[in-house]
């Protein structure tokens, strides 16, 4: 099956592009992470999965990021983007859906599954880093970072992946507001599976844990890949996510 491409337009003037695979449910959405696009090769390897096996799949950039439209300073923060994840499984999906979040996605999943118990059906999270403006970035803040934030509200920081990443202040106080990981059980029940590279020098291995620990749900499986980094794109780690959704899809 062929993809189909789109726009879908919010209420304050931006849009979020979007590509669709048309199939049998369940609908399988891809939520990417902090600073990256649908055009990974996890998303795409996602799409190529669809149109092989004839399932509806859905992915999509948020705003200020990939193809969609805003500032990513202006629009970059949690709220933001679990707005968009709301949006577009909202307006796009009828019926269940498996939700495969990585990194930042895997937190924004986690969100979304929360605020939509009736049509989230399972999860798939790939390194996932929840809460990780307080617990990954803020409490590893150098010197430096701390005194840029002060000053301009915008820390750039460094990255094995490309240009800066810019961490406003508006971005650590927004996300405290969506912790999930502290006293209470995290509300989920839908089976879920964690995918997480013990090599991962983003996200710890531990740090996916305690979030696996913290789900109320049973059906849970941690999944730690000795010599795995944070992106998990190789070959054998495409064929692992692959084995997992056609696992969950089946259940």
């Amino acid at each position: 099956m062929s993809e189909r491409a789109g726009k879908l337009s919010r209420p304050d003037g931006e849009h979020i592009t979007w590509r669709r695979v048309e199939g049998r449910g369940p609908t399988v959405v891809w939520l990417g992470g902090f600073r990256s696009d649908m055009e990974g090769t996890k998303a795409q390897a996602l799409a190529d999965w669809a149109r092989a096996a004839g399932r509806s799949y859905l992915r999509f950039d948020y705003l200020g990021h990939g193809q969609s439209s805003g500032d990513f300073r202006e629009k970059g923060t949690i709220t933001r983007w679990r707005e968009d994840a709301l949006g577009v499984l909202d307006e796009m999906v009828e019926g269940p859906a498996i939700l495969v979040g990585s990194s930042m996605g895997g937190w924004i999943a986690c969100l979304v599954a929360m605020a939509r118990q009736d049509q989230v059906k399972a999860l798939v999270l790939i390194a996932p880093a929840a809460d990780f403006t307080e617990k990954l970035i803020a409490t590893e803040m150098p010197p430096q970072g701390r005194a840029a934030l002060a000053a301009d509200g915008v820390w750039l920081r460094p990255s094995e992946y490309g240009e800066p990443y810019p961490i406003t202040r508006t971005l650590i106080e927004d996300g405290a507001r969506w912790s999930i990981l502290g006293a209470d059980r995290v509300p989920i029940e839908v089976p879920t599976r964690i995918l997480q590279g013990a090599a991962d020098p983003d996200v710890p291995w531990r740090h996916a844990l305690e979030l696996a620990q913290a789900l109320k749900g049973d059906d849970v499986v941690f999944s730690l890949i000795k010599d795995g980094d944070h992106r998990l794109s190789r070959p054998q780690d495409i064929a692992r996510l692959l084995g997992v959704l056609e696992e969950l899809a089946a259940l």
